[in-house]
């Protein structure tokens, strides 16, 4: 059963809300309907092409038939390591309780922008002769979940190739799931899926899933149903970039925390997009190339933004995430990563209100979003 979805901002124009309008003194009136004309402006953008701003599918998950579409970004998860909701909320729940988790005991998933599974974005690329081939980003501990949610409801019928930011849990843990979306073979005789990853990642995953990597059986070792994988090491530098399912890609380096390197990737001719989904730190080199007064403006930066206060000694938060836009100054930002931390639609009210002032649109992504754009 699929439940209706509202756009980000209806959630504001509740009735408890119009209620409130009508007996507010005349300074919050005034507030209300610069608020409504924010709102309005916001919802009358157009597509990401050439340049342009996000329709309204960036304020709410999109269900249209996608025959004959061109390119879209598609958010499979939009949360920290541990998702949201956060499972000691609901177990060993607060006074008052955590509202952000408690969301996912009464409203679906599927109609809740707070529920978050582990960062992830499929890029479904329409090449020029139309043909549309798919590129997943990280495969984490909840992937079986947003194939089951969100391949069925925006009808993605395969993976073409499969790219890895790194290899932590919350980027490789789902890759034995990569079998559920493969032909059947009960003798491993199909054609592998391809992966890029870094040679550190690789070392890492022959450890978590040799299994997974090993190409002869060992004497008496019977045979196993297994993903079946095509290996290839990409390396951790701008300058070697790497074509993946026809998709041009450039490995972006940054921090993620002061003892490793994770990649992000710059993908798009037409509309320049960087993903960047686990960084505590830009290094100079790759903070030139994503940033207007470098290399040149990106269309979208997707972002890290783990918590709302504070720093963290691995993870942009909030603040830190909001200088590094001023810095790089991309045209539109989607936030990533959050945990319980965020309410979708407060936050984005206040983000709303800092993207006017600083004239850079952001906003928090959310599971299951579908950006069409021109790549």
């Amino acid at each position: 059963m699929k439940f209706p979805l509202r756009p980000l901002y209806a959630f504001s124009l509740s009735l408890p809300s119009l209620a409130f309008s009508l007996c507010a003194p005349q300074t919050q009136i005034s507030k209300i309907k610069k608020k409504k004309q924010r709102k309005r402006k916001m919802e009358n953008q157009k597509p990401l092409q050439n340049g342009n701003k996000v329709d309204d599918n960036l304020l709410a998950v999109d269900n249209r038939d996608r025959d004959g579409d061109g390119s879209a970004l598609i958010f499979l998860g939009t949360g920290c390591s541990s998702a949201v909701p956060n499972a000691m909320c609901l177990i060993q729940p607060s006074d008052p309780p955590c509202h952000v988790c408690f969301q996912s005991l009464s409203i679906p998933p599927d109609r809740n922008p707070n529920y978050r599974c582990n960062t992830s974005l499929l890029i479904d690329y329409c090449s020029s002769n139309g043909k549309h081939n798919y590129v997943i980003i990280d495969v984490g501990k909840t992937f079986r979940e947003q194939v089951l949610r969100w391949f069925t409801f925006h009808k993605i019928p395969r993976i073409d190739s499969i790219i890895l930011t790194h290899e932590h849990a919350d980027a490789v843990l789902g890759l034995d799931d990569i079998r559920a979306v493969q032909p059947h073979s009960p003798t491993n005789d199909i054609d592998p899926t391809a992966i890029f990853l870094t040679q550190y990642a690789m070392d890492s995953i022959a450890t978590k899933f040799p299994y997974l990597v090993q190409k002869k059986l060992r004497e008496g070792q019977e045979l196993r149903r297994v993903a079946q994988l095509d290996w290839r090491i990409i390396e951790e530098q701008y300058d070697r970039p790497f074509f993946a399912s026809g998709l041009k890609f450039v490995p972006l380096p940054v921090m993620h925390g002061e003892d490793y390197i994770c990649l992000g990737f710059l993908f798009g001719e037409k509309c320049k997009v960087a993903y960047i989904s686990d960084v505590s730190r830009f290094p100079s080199n790759t903070e030139y190339v994503i940033s207007k007064n470098g290399a040149g403006q990106l269309d979208l930066l997707i972002l890290d933004c783990l918590y709302k206060r504070g720093s963290h000694n691995v993870h942009l938060c909030l603040p830190q995430t909001l200088e590094a836009l001023k810095r790089i100054c991309p045209k539109q930002a989607l936030l990533i990563g959050m945990t319980h931390e965020f309410d979708h639609e407060k936050d984005n009210e206040f983000l709303m209100e800092w993207s006017e002032r600083e004239g850079i649109h952001v906003q928090l992504a959310r599971d299951g979003l579908r950006v069409p754009i021109d790549l």
